[in-house]
């Protein structure tokens, strides 16, 4: 089986992102992927860089026009996709929602970003609520599959509540960057952080773990400052945590890469940290703080 990832550069032409997006998942299934990702929220500028209620008009249902062509392209093209969108759940409530879509054009469900972040430049809880569907898994006709978003993937819990719903492949749409003027001193090790975490995260949960990044600068006009120049670098690591395939940090590009379901059971068993956790001793997680 192949999983493919797709980093794009987005503009502010909302036509040209989708038709970006369409293009590498032709490219995708054409060098045999049977499971696309996309990036977090492909179909714009990533907007957050600022607090501006005009943005709130990118938000659609879902189901909805891109769920609506997504489906269709799924079952053309025999593949499952996971597409990240801006969810408009009713007046005044929105999410960072990702699609989970069936090989045959089956609608199977959405995740809801759980976990959302306010930091200079990712103003995220300005827009969106924060999930309320839990973490999940769904049966795909090419494996079972977890979906988190972005954020998330800084959270063992998230990870390790996905997999025990039985993911084999947990896909984390992403759109990280940095900040320009902070990409000299601090550049290289938060992106070490942001990869060592998630392959963290495979070696725990005995999982493989897939994340197509944004890439390119990006810059919202009437926004001080430099923008966020995202730093691509999708990538996806096999159950050991061991990176199988990574994309450029400044260009596009589609990864194909293939994968052995085969062996998370192998991996699990060997390193049977599901088998030994104590599930007994944990029940202060659920508390903010421990005096």
């Amino acid at each position: 089986m192949k999983v493919g990832l797709v980093q794009n550069r987005c503009t502010a032409n909302l036509d040209d992102n989708f038709a970006a997006a369409v293009r590498g998942i032709r490219e995708a299934a054409a060098r045999g992927a049977n499971i696309i990702c996309l990036q977090e929220l492909f179909g714009s500028l990533y907007f957050c860089q600022s607090e501006d209620h005009a943005f709130f008009e990118l938000a659609e249902p879902i189901p909805g026009p891109s769920t609506e062509t997504l489906t269709a392209l799924a079952r053309e093209l025999g593949v499952v996709l996971i597409a990240s969108l801006f969810e408009r759940r009713t007046a005044g409530l929105y999410h960072n929602t990702a699609a989970i879509i069936d090989a045959d054009g089956t609608l199977l469900g959405k995740y809801r970003k759980m976990h959302i972040p306010d930091d200079p430049l990712f103003y995220e809880k300005f827009y969106f609520t924060p999930g309320d569907l839990g973490f999940s898994a769904w049966d795909t006709k090419f494996g079972r599959i977890g979906v988190c978003v972005c954020w998330d993937q800084w959270y063992p819990e998230a990870a390790r509540l996905t997999a025990l719903r039985g993911a084999q492949i947990l896909f984390y749409p992403t759109a990280i960057g940095w900040h320009p003027a902070e990409k000299a001193k601090y550049g290289a090790r938060q992106h070490s952080s942001w990869e060592t975490i998630q392959r963290g995260h495979a070696i725990a949960n005995g999982c493989y773990v897939a994340a197509p990044n944004r890439v390119g600068l990006e810059k919202i006009d009437g926004v001080p400052g430099d923008g966020i120049e995202f730093w691509g670098q999708s990538f996806i690591c096999d159950p050991s945590g061991q990176i199988l395939d990574k994309a450029p940090a400044d260009a596009e590009a589609v990864l194909v890469t293939e994968v052995d379901l085969a062996t998370v059971d192998t991996q699990r068993t060997h390193w049977p940290f599901l088998r030994d956790r104590r599930i007994d001793a944990y029940g202060d997680i659920t508390r903010r703080l421990i005096d």
